[in-house]
């Protein structure tokens, strides 16, 4: 699927569990909902994956975990709080950067209305 076609998906998958549940849950209850909805509308995911970080070359003992990786082309970094912090989106930068991947979408659902609570990130490459 292009990218944009998958965001706008994705995009209507989080409104529907936003309006569904509302404001004010657990990160967690947000996650498996929204894999509830990309499951139903047969978008391919996957959750909570894995990935290697490596530092001048050298592949580190730990790893970092994202939030869900849609299509192998959009992370997804769920939120529930009060607000986001510029360093929220710094972070899915660097996670856009370190796995290659080109789009990801910073999503806080607690807010009123979910349009608001959306940010997509760009990595330049």
């Amino acid at each position: 699927m292009e990218i944009n076609d998958l965001t706008y998906a994705v995009r209507g998958c989080l409104f529907k569990v936003h309006t569904q549940l509302g404001p004010g849950l657990l990160e967690s209850i947000y996650e498996e909902a929204l894999t509830c909805e990309l499951d139903l509308a047969k978008i391919p995911f996957k959750t909570q994956p894995l990935y290697p970080v490596f530092y001048n070359e050298i592949k580190l003992k730990k790893e970092f975990r994202l939030d869900l990786v849609v299509d192998n082309q959009l992370i997804l970094e769920l939120k529930s709080v009060e607000n986001l912090a510029p360093v929220h989106a710094k972070q899915l930068l660097t996670y856009l950067k370190i796995t290659k991947l080109k789009i990801g979408l910073l999503v806080n659902f607690n807010v009123d209305n979910m349009q608001q609570g959306i940010q997509r990130i760009v990595n330049k490459l």
